[in-house]
């Protein structure tokens, strides 16, 4: 298993040393910077899944490092660790983008508590959309919902579900039979023709967005397909 990884960014040999034992006690990948300047460079190559950064570095602010990794990478965790404890220290690296701020002195245990409560809070907030875009088309399974050209559809359950079944599958041919069995419960009780019927009527509702493209494709003898998207 890959382990997560800590920038470290702090000129003071000693406080360097103290946290990046407890950080690798925590299972952390730690590399050490005394200087600001070279995190930049080696930023523009890859990125740490947290960053902790000394305000009062020797090259550069750290406030000013903060604000220039953040535009490489603006997701990024910012935990910033400064003898600053001024209120207004505080807000100005909050307010440029840190996700939080600890005063010197610290427990290095505190600071090791505080990245994984960042790292959960990050896993929290980058769980995949549940969107799912297909050529125009927005598939929101959650909300059973599908957008054509960033128009949301007004659509049947039935109608919901043979498009969905579409989407799944763009260029498959599908028979009456597979879609009825995919879709109806009861599909030895449904009709061919009503597959056809909610065929039509998806086809109107996506013409009335795009009169240009008609996406169900019909194979005569075969079934419908969703091509040209």
């Amino acid at each position: 298993m890959q382990r997560e990884t800590v920038w470290l960014v702090e000129d003071e040999q000693g406080i360097a040393d103290t946290l990046v034992y407890m950080l690798q006690q925590e299972g952390f990948a730690v590399e050490v910077f005394e200087r600001g300047l070279p995190v930049l460079d080696k930023a523009r190559q890859q990125v740490p899944d947290v960053m902790i950064l000394d305000v009062g570095l020797p090259d550069i602010s750290g406030f000013e490092l903060c604000r220039q990794l953040l535009a490489l990478h603006p997701a990024l965790p910012v935990l910033f660790l400064t003898a600053r404890s001024e209120e207004v220290d505080r807000l100005l690296g909050l307010e440029i983008g840190a996700d939080d701020y600890v005063a010197k002195p610290f427990s290095p245990r505190e600071v090791c508590a505080r990245v994984r409560t960042l790292l959960r809070r990050v896993k929290k907030f980058s769980t995949p959309s549940p969107v799912i875009r297909i050529g125009h088309f927005e598939l929101n399974e959650p909300a059973a919902q599908i957008c054509w050209f960033d128009t949301p559809l007004a659509l049947t359950r039935y109608e919901f579900l043979l498009l969905k079944t579409l989407l799944k599958s763009p260029g498959r041919v599908w028979s009456r039979q597979q879609l009825m069995d995919s879709v109806w419960e009861d599909a030895q009780d449904t009709y061919d023709r009503t597959v056809d019927t909610h065929i039509k009527t998806l086809r109107a509702k996506l013409r009335a967005i795009n009169p240009d493209l008609s996406p169900i494709n019909t194979h005569r003898g075969m079934g419908y397909s969703l091509r040209g998207l």
